[in-house]
């Protein structure tokens, strides 16, 4: 039996090359194609990640042809920060290998057309090409384009070469008996093996560097339980409204597009135990084994313990904004929420009693995605003797986005000749110590399906896992009538959400960090962490 390839978090070592592929990008002209993988593509080819032989076809209903696809493409990657500075020579190399094909993803009589396709590009490369089958679709066209895969004959390969996979984007259904469903009909054509289900936050640099510092430093881990730690917390916050999305949010909300999935993966990355190695399997079986730890939420109780609301009109960067209810797309009498909080315990021996708050939401004054681990306060003998001086626990802060990197306070005397202690922090951003910011998301994602190295993805058992502790919630909220509580564009969500966490004496907290000093000019006088309780 062979090993299963070298997870993303080996010790240093030989990882397999992208073997020789086309990728296959259904959906090739929707916003993801031209924003995230185009340019992510380009910039695998200039770092020569991507091998000799590949070439990427773009599956859409639009009536362009090779040279169209081409010119759009190139538009688009020069247009990408994430592509700068543009290499015109490079691109004149990578364009060769993009390619076109015309065809509605519902109609059965498409695929094989499809096939004939493929093996006209597949002919001249030696050895045969593998597939990438990429859904960047509608969840509407996913079953229609893995029945039409299966019915071409294209499913048909195994995990070693030539092999074919399907990488499926967000969301895995809506509730819990859709991603059942959804997963029925995949694995009814392609094994478990073959099925990448992709999500962009499991691909930041500082999600991988979890494990490393848990598992790499030996004064974490042993802190890392309900002894030391008081409480976490992970917020994920945008400063966009919902735009031109009104009409896929109104189906969504905040507990589906970000809770169900971008904020069980940071959790569940932040309590799982450690696994027996980093083979894919062992990381994901670990991750599963959180997730079903949660403390079921009855829905009768969602009321007192998860917050919804919605933007109102308010203040944007000095530009007044909308609200939810006046966005296009969205009914007036809407009940959708831009923003959730909630409470949330995991019954195991490492974390019990420990309370995990969850927050997100949209048109909030930053945009970040942070895991702040609050230890508990040193007992109050000698420098916490004072009741009226109390002095401010320990936490560790991980910045997922932007400015990633770690920072960790802890207390300092201040110099003189008084005992005067001073919460320090002590910062880590990616960008100083190595000159340069992580890589986009896409990049890492793509190059690790086209090696077959699932340990980023999610499972079909993590994906029913999450929706099946959801699911009570969601029912919870349904049975909640009236409208939802308000909070202007701008503020840091409602005073509802603020009385959830202080009721439990606690109160949130980001780092709101701007980009450091270059190495070596960090000044020692940054003062206490910025609050926004």
């Amino acid at each position: 039996m062979s090993e299963p390839p070298a997870g993303p978090l080996q010790p240093p070592g030989d990882r397999p090359a992208a073997e020789p592929f086309c990728l296959v990008i259904f959906g090739a002209s929707g916003d993801l194609t031209r924003r995230k993988l185009l340019p992510a593509l380009f910039n695998l080819f200039r770092q020569d990640l991507l091998g000799e032989h590949f070439v990427v076809l773009g599956v859409a209903r639009r009536p362009w042809d090779d040279d169209a696809f081409r010119n759009l493409m190139r538009e688009a990657v020069q247009s990408t920060p994430e592509a700068q500075p543009f290499d015109l020579a490079a691109w004149d190399q990578f364009v060769r290998r993009l390619h076109y094909h015309q065809a509605h993803l519902d109609d059965p009589a498409a695929y094989p057309a499809l096939r004939q396709r493929l093996d006209g590009l597949a002919a001249p490369a030696q050895p045969p090409l593998n597939y990438l089958f990429y859904l960047a679709t509608q969840p509407a066209h996913f079953a229609p384009v893995v029945q039409g895969l299966h019915a071409a004959d294209l499913h048909r390969r195994g995990r070693t070469s030539p092999w074919a996979r399907l990488v499926v984007e967000k969301p895995f259904g809506r509730d819990f008996q859709s991603a059942r469903d959804l997963n029925n009909r995949l694995d009814a054509v392609f094994d478990e093996s073959q099925i990448f289900r992709i999500d962009h936050f499991l691909g930041k640099e500082t999600v991988q560097n979890l494990l490393v510092l848990r598992f790499a430093n030996a004064i974490f881990e042993p802190l890392w339980n309900h002894r030391y730690i008081d409480h976490v917390q992970i917020a994920v916050t945008e400063t966009l409204g919902v735009g031109g999305r009104g009409p896929y949010y109104e189906q969504a909300g905040a507990i589906r597009d970000i809770l169900q999935n971008h904020m069980m993966h940071l959790l569940s990355l932040v309590a799982l135990e450690p696994p027996a190695s980093l083979h894919a399997d062992a990381v994901r079986d670990e991750k599963v084994k959180v997730i079903r730890a949660l403390r079921p939420l009855p829905a009768e109780c969602v009321g007192a313990t998860v917050v919804r609301a919605q933007y109102a009109p308010g203040v944007m960067a000095g530009q007044p904004v909308l609200g939810y209810t006046q966005e296009p797309g969205v009914a007036p009498d809407s009940r959708t929420e831009t923003f959730a909080a909630l409470r949330v315990f995991i019954d195991n021996w490492r974390w019990a009693g420990v309370p995990f708050y969850l927050r997100t939401g949209k048109r909030l004054p930053v945009r970040i995605s942070e895991i702040d681990v609050h230890f508990k306060p040193v007992p109050r003998v000698l420098f916490n003797a004072d009741p009226a001086r109390p002095l401010s626990p320990n936490w560790l802060a991980i910045r997922i986005q932007p400015h990633e990197g770690i920072t960790l306070q802890f207390q300092v005397k201040t110099p003189g000749l008084t005992s005067r202690i001073h919460p320090f922090k002590m910062d880590f951003g990616y960008a100083e110590a190595f000159g340069r910011g992580p890589a986009e998301a896409y990049e890492r994602l793509l190059l690790d399906a086209l090696r077959g190295d699932s340990t980023l993805f999610a499972r079909s058992d993590e994906v029913e896992a999450a929706w099946n502790f959801l699911d009570p919630i969601l029912e919870g909220c349904r049975a909640c009538f009236g409208p939802l509580p308000q909070y202007p564009a701008g503020v840091w969500g409602p005073v509802e959400a603020d009385q959830l966490i202080q009721a439990d004496g606690r109160r949130w907290q980001l780092i709101k960090r701007t980009p450091a000093a270059p190495r070596h000019r960090r000044s020692p006088t940054d003062g206490p962490p910025e609050t926004d309780s």
